[in-house]
């Protein structure tokens, strides 16, 4: 039985893929701070047999603890998200750049033969040409402090800061759906929830695209990374979602009022969020095979379907979004 350590395992993707993991067949560990209150979130794994490490990846007591004896490192815990990062631009670069790579570095030595880093589709910031698809090997263009952070992540490890290790890097979409550890500050869930609640919803950048993958999915391209051969997936870059799921938030808007006839929505204009891409998911389908299983109009339903059984108190509290 294999170990693998999965740093933010209580998060929003985390969990999921703990959950992924465990039914594969591995031991799980996980290594998380618990930043955003998701004790509950630790304590149901803690029931379900995962161990769970609070602490921080900056401590080198959680590390030596979390790194002994694992054979896979997936690497998740991060200040996400260009707010986050903004609100202490020190502490992100502490933990997204410096933290990353004393704990990649420290669980290669520890003996983990693969390590998996999550980054994002945000590294390709406002494309010259938004319409075409972008793929694994276009240019990056980060516009954000977050994507800055994890193109330098990606850019050490890729250049041999793994070692021997067989290291590969999932650049998510923009990751919605319902997850143990719940956020309504990503742009399907928080539009979704707007809406529901019969608030004005006010969109800047309508017509600017991403692309979108379900939290679920997103797990589950983690385990397929984990699955596929080493020598496929060592030293390469897959963009993590499905190719006919890029989106403008117009379509966003359109899709959720054509479920739900409550709210409004204003469009305005600002410039502090240039990011503008669409991208192209051949290359994880074609090389490991993997498909998304969810679409952006089965996980607004299933956002709204959460908030309508009343599952979140208040899906307004700040333990829902990764800022104050």
């Amino acid at each position: 039985m294999r170990t693998a350590l999965v740093t933010g395992g209580s998060g929003y993707i985390g969990a999921l893929a703990v959950e992924e993991l465990k039914d594969a067949g591995r031991r799980v560990r996980v290594l998380d701070s618990l930043l955003h209150d998701q004790q509950d979130v630790a304590a149901a794994q803690e029931a379900a047999g995962i161990e769970v490490i609070r602490g921080d990846v900056r401590d080198p007591e959680a590390r030596r603890a979390a790194l002994a004896g694992i054979d896979e490192l997936v690497h998740l815990a991060a200040i996400v998200g260009d707010p986050a990062c903004g609100q202490d631009p020190a502490l992100s670069n502490e933990v997204n750049v410096e933290g990353s790579k004393t704990l990649i570095a420290e669980a290669v030595a520890a003996g983990a033969e693969r390590v998996v880093f999550a980054s994002t589709c945000s590294n390709y910031g406002r494309m010259a040409d938004p319409t075409v698809p972008i793929t694994e090997e276009g240019e990056l263009r980060p516009v954000s402090l977050y994507a800055e952070q994890k193109v330098a992540v990606e850019q050490w490890l890729l250049g041999g800061g793994a070692g021997d290790a067989a290291a590969t890097c999932l650049r998510f979409a923009t990751v919605y759906g319902g997850a143990p550890r719940m956020r309504f500050d990503l742009t399907v869930n928080e539009f979704a929830r707007d809406l529901w609640a019969d608030r004005e919803l006010e969109v800047f950048g309508e017509q600017f695209w991403r692309p979108y993958v379900h939290v679920r999915d997103a797990a589950r391209a983690v385990r397929h990374v984990l699955e596929a051969p080493a020598d496929v997936v060592a030293g390469e870059v897959f963009n993590a979602g499905r190719s006919g799921e890029n989106y403008r938030k117009l379509d966003l808007v359109e899709v959720i009022q054509s479920q739900i006839p409550t709210g409004s929505v204003t469009y305005v204009q600002r410039s502090e969020d240039p990011r503008d891409y669409k991208v192209s998911f051949d290359k994880i389908r074609e090389r490991l095979g993997f498909e998304t299983l969810k679409t952006v109009p089965d996980g607004i339903a299933e956002v709204i379907e959460l908030l309508s059984a009343g599952t979140f108190e208040d899906p307004y509290d700040r333990r829902y979004r990764n800022v104050a």
